[in-house]
Parts: structure tokens; sequence; C-alpha cells
């Protein structure tokens, strides 16, 4: 058998190379590769390219597909990015309407608010002026009631001590307490109690009965025009110096002037005791003056006891006395009832005094200045 020598294979050039390489988009035609080949090539060589046109056409085919796979996904995510952009542009412009919504309510909320802070300050002002308001109506109220308390009690005063008798100083006392208890004032507290034991005070009181009194003295004034002077000349008859018989016979002429004599002779000289000399010097015609001037104080004391005027009143009744003891006889029924009268009178001035509202007047003074 003659072996023909193998034809050469012809080489691939590097267009060739590289149009099998790069991928393409229309198919391959494997029929028309095979027919670039001369005609009369061995079948050896045939053989050996045919798997290596096979591999590249799947090759091709393989990189075709996965580049129409990339090509679609990047055709979806262009989509997705299309769409988010379009919703986020959207959102943008949604956003900045809200924004200028909010933009717009905050300029309002913040005119409003400056409003609401103008009234609330001028609300402000006007509670504060309305308190001041109220508290000054009320100052003014207790001040008034304070002035009316205070009046009240000091004409009570006033007349308790015209009259004698502490029920006008008990009433205004019990009325003041009353309306301060209505009024309800905390500042008013400690005038409340100055009142409360002012009111026991006055009620604990022993005040004497003038009316008693003017008696005494109107009988005094009566007595003095019966009280017998120290120095004065007594009578023979009331003295008990004539003793006439009371039985027997008659007296003669001459026993009626012996005893007549003897009666005148006795009535010349009087021997008697005196303790003041003063009364000694008085004569018989000033005994008239001594017992008007004796009167004149006694009334003198039912002036001042009328006036209330209780100092002037007890230094009268100091002189009337001076001048019983001094100017009078002190052994006469009428000196000594007259003593005991005026002892009695001076011991009923001491009591006479009427209890003061010291305590009250204070705490009136302390509420009017409002401390």
């Amino acid at each position: 058998m003659n072996s023909t020598p193998d034809a050469p294979t012809p080489a691939l050039g590097a267009a060739d190379v590289a149009s099998v390489d790069a991928p393409t988009d229309t198919p391959v035609q494997a029929p028309a590769a095979l027919a670039v080949q001369p005609q009369g090539a061995p079948h050896g060589h045939i053989s050996v390219a045919r798997p290596i046109l096979w591999g590249l056409g799947v090759v091709s085919v393989t990189g075709l597909v996965a580049s129409a796979l990339l090509w679609q996904k990047l055709n979806s995510i262009q989509e997705n990015l299309a769409r988010q952009s379009a919703e986020a542009g959207s959102q943008s412009i949604e956003a900045r309407a809200t924004a200028k919504e909010a933009q717009a309510l905050a300029r309002e909320t913040a005119a409003r608010v400056t409003v609401f802070e103008a009234r609330l300050s001028e609300v402000s002002l006007q509670r504060s002026q309305l308190e001041e308001l109220m508290q000054s109506l009320s100052r003014s109220r207790d001040e008034n009631l304070v002035v009316d308390i205070e009046s009240s009690i000091r004409l009570a005063q006033q007349q308790s001590q015209l009259t004698g008798s502490v029920e006008p100083l008990l009433a205004a006392l019990k009325s003041a307490d009353q309306r301060v208890a209505r009024a309800a004032q905390p500042r008013l507290t400690p005038l409340q109690r100055a009142i409360g034991r002012d009111i026991d005070r006055v009620k604990s009181a022993a005040v004497s009965d003038t009316p008693s009194l003017l008696v005494k003295l109107d009988e005094l004034v009566n007595l003095a025009d019966q009280l017998v002077i120290a120095n004065e000349v007594v009578a023979a008859n009331a003295a008990g110096l004539v003793k006439r018989p009371t039985s027997g016979p008659l007296p003669t002429w001459w026993q009626r002037g012996l005893q007549v004599l003897q009666d005148e002779s006795r009535a010349l000289v009087r021997v008697s005791r005196i303790a003041a000399p003063e009364a000694a010097l008085l004569s018989p015609e000033q005994s008239f003056f001594l017992r008007e001037n004796f009167k004149l104080k006694l009334l003198n004391a039912r002036l001042g006891l009328l006036a209330r005027q209780l100092e002037s009143s007890r230094a009268d009744l100091a002189a009337a006395a001076v001048s019983l003891n001094k100017y009078f006889d002190a052994t006469s029924r009428k000196t000594q009832t007259a003593a005991n009268l005026l002892q009695q009178v001076q011991e009923q001035m001491k009591s006479l005094q009427l209890p003061r509202v010291d305590e009250t007047v204070a705490a009136l003074t302390t509420a009017a200045a409002g401390r």
C-alpha cells in the first residue's frame, strides 16, 4: 500500500481566533466553517477540528445566554432604579410640601404663642390688680370694723362713767366680740382674745351702787344743820342744869331768885375739853358759815359723783371728814351718826372705780395700725 504523506493542517490566523473568541449576536454556522476546508483534505483532520468547533459553539451559546440574562437583569435593575427614583422624587416633593406646611404651622403656632403670652401677661396683670383690689377692700372693711368697734367701746365707756353702771360697757364688748367672730379674720384674733379677757374682768368687777351713795350724801347734808359745834354754849335747860323740885311745897320768891342766881353763875363759866384748838377760836356767829361750808363740801362731792369725777369727790369727802372731826362735838349723837355715814360713803367710793378696757383699746390700736 502506498501511503501518501498527510497534508499540513492550515493554521488559523489571528482574525479567525478573534472571530471565534468574540461573542457575536449571530450564531456560528458549523457547516459553513466546515466548508472552508479545502476539498481533498484528509479525513483525520476533519475529525480533530470538529470537537473544537463544537466547544466553541457551546461557549458562544453560553456567553450569549449569559449576556441575555445579564441584559435582562440590567433592564430590571434600571426599571427598579427608575421606579425608586420616581418614588423618591414624589416623596421629596411631598416632603417639601410637608416642610412648607410645617413651617407655616410653626409660624402660626409661634404667632399664637405670642398672642397667648400677651393674653397670659394681661390676665396675670388683671389677676394681680384684682387681688390687690380684694385685699384693699378686705383691709378697708377690717379697718372700718376696727374703727367702728373702737368708737362704740369708747362711747360705752363714757356712758358707764356717767351712769356709774357697767352694763353699757359690757353690752358694747359683747357686740364687738360677735362682730369680730363674724368677720373671721386671722389678723383680728388678738383683738377677739383681748375683748374676751376684758369681758371677764368687767363681769367680775364689784361696783358700788351710785344711787345709795347719793342718798347717804343727801342725809349728811340734811344732818349738817343739827350738828353741834365743839365750843357751842348749851342752854341750861338743855344741859340739865336747872333742877326743879317735882314734889313738895312751891319755892318762895327768894328761893326762886337764889336758884336763878345760881344758874346764871354756873352759865358764866363752862369747862370743856377741845382736842383741836381751832374750834375754840370760833365765834358763835361763825358757826353758820362753818355748817354752810360743810354742806358745800358734801354737795361738791355729790356733784363730782354725778359727773364721775371720783378724785375730786374723794377730796371733798376727805375735807368734810376733817372739818367734822375738828369743829364739831365728837360726843354728840348727831356728830357720831354723820361720821358713820361719811365713813361709809368714803369706803364705797373706793370700790366705785369702773374697770377699764385698756387691753381692748390697745388691741384696737394695733389692728388699726395694721401690725
